[in-house]
């Protein structure tokens, strides 16, 4: 089937000059779309540390023309006329974006909405004055009812319309978009679109490195409201008493970094059974999970985190909580699941993860996961994506 030759991402979230793993699963579902048509991005970010004006960045990545706008706003304005003023600027950055695509790029085809709502309605916008149609890939927890974070009257009916006039709606998990449904955001045609893994560079080790004591993994943005790091962290003081032949590696930085560094020196884990690592990236990141026997997250709430994903592809068992998306993808054959907040469920879970980890088939693991999460295995969603919108 006939698949557009232009797809403009307009990203919500994208890795940037400030931060380059935000957005990393948008970025990388451009990579993947590119093999299958031209692929712009376009990426409005404020520049809080930048006095009031525009910088444009363009550059090709992988294949795909990444168009970062930057609008300062810098002021000592009052609150609410800060936030008028940068809801104004984010306005502006779009439309001299989207002018500066035009002339360096072309008309889009399709545009590719990812993370609702305010692209949503520039996207809206082109439909009904451009003519141009559009497809929505959400990635946002909000909708989720133990998150409570979606808000807002006026929020709430433009993306139901917003919504209702996409060609197409896909979410990272079937959960996610029974969650949207519920909150009555409906379309005729909503698909599971999953995160990208690079399974030829995620990939088990042929022969993994000793490890003086059994090693589990915590990868995440350390945000402790959503992963819960301090209920982990608890859950391994008390496993303490019972053992001691295992070691937890914490990779990841985040705002409660600090606060979870602190958490465990109380416990009096930190340096002995528990170790941070900060942000690891590439070949270190590959490295932690290839070196892990298994990994652990115990999360409050979820869509489907990108760091399971790679886990099953270097073939390391997942033991999570049974939240969002993760139970469409985690079951007895590759892991375990326990209900989020239920510590002396996660105490025991780790304990039998400690003993069985190494009965876990690990070539199967990986080979579901190329099922799911590869390239192929995404590009052949996303054309199925785009050529719905063009029949």
């Amino acid at each position: 089937m006939k698949t557009a030759s232009k797809i403009l991402f307009l990203a919500r979230w994208y890795p940037d000059r400030y931060d380059p793993m935000t957005g990393l699963f948008i970025k990388r579902h451009a990579e993947v779309a590119a093999g299958c048509a031209d692929v712009a991005v376009l990426y409005l970010r404020s520049a809080p540390d930048k006095p009031f004006g525009f910088l444009i960045e363009q550059k090709i990545e992988n294949g795909v023309l990444t168009n970062e706008v930057y609008f300062g706003t810098k002021n000592s304005l009052p609150a609410f006329i800060s936030k008028a003023v940068s809801g104004f600027m984010f306005l502006a950055a779009f439309v001299k974006g989207y002018r500066f695509i035009l002339e360096t790029w072309g008309r889009p085809d399709i545009i590719h909405v990812n993370i609702l709502t305010r692209l949503g309605v520039f996207a809206l916008w082109l439909r009904w004055f451009r003519g141009i149609k559009f497809v929505v890939t959400e990635h946002w927890s909000r909708y989720l009812p133990v998150t409570g974070t979606y808000k807002g009257v006026f929020r709430k009916i433009i993306t139901k319309l917003v919504v209702r006039q996409a060609s197409a709606i896909s979410t990272v998990s079937e959960n996610l978009a029974k969650a949207m449904r519920s909150h009555g955001l409906l379309n005729t045609h909503y698909m599971v679109l999953p995160n990208v893994v690079d399974t030829e560079v995620y990939v088990p080790l042929s022969e993994k490195m000793y490890n003086e004591k059994k090693r589990f993994i915590h990868i995440s943005c350390f945000e402790d409201r959503s992963k819960n790091i301090s209920g982990l962290l608890r859950t391994i003081s008390k496993l303490a008493l019972l053992r001691n032949d295992f070691e937890c590696i914490m990779v990841g930085e985040g705002v409660d970094l600090e606060k979870m560094k602190a958490l465990a020196a109380d416990l009096g884990i930190n340096d002995t059974l528990v170790r941070f690592t900060g942000l690891l990236e590439n070949e270190n990141l590959v490295d932690a999970y290839q070196n892990a026997d298994f990994m652990v997250m115990f999360s409050n709430y979820e869509n489907m985190p990108v760091v399971i994903s790679e886990s099953l592809s270097c073939g390391i068992p997942v033991l999570a909580t049974s939240v969002g998306g993760i139970p469409e993808y985690i079951n007895p054959d590759n892991g375990r699941l326990v209900a989020a907040g239920d510590e002396t469920a996660l105490l025991e879970a780790i304990s039998f993860m400690l003993d069985h980890y190494d009965t876990f088939d690990k070539k199967a693991i990986r080979q579901n996961s190329i099922r799911y999460f590869s390239r192929p295995a995404v590009a052949e969603k996303l054309q199925e994506l785009y050529s719905f919108v063009n029949q």
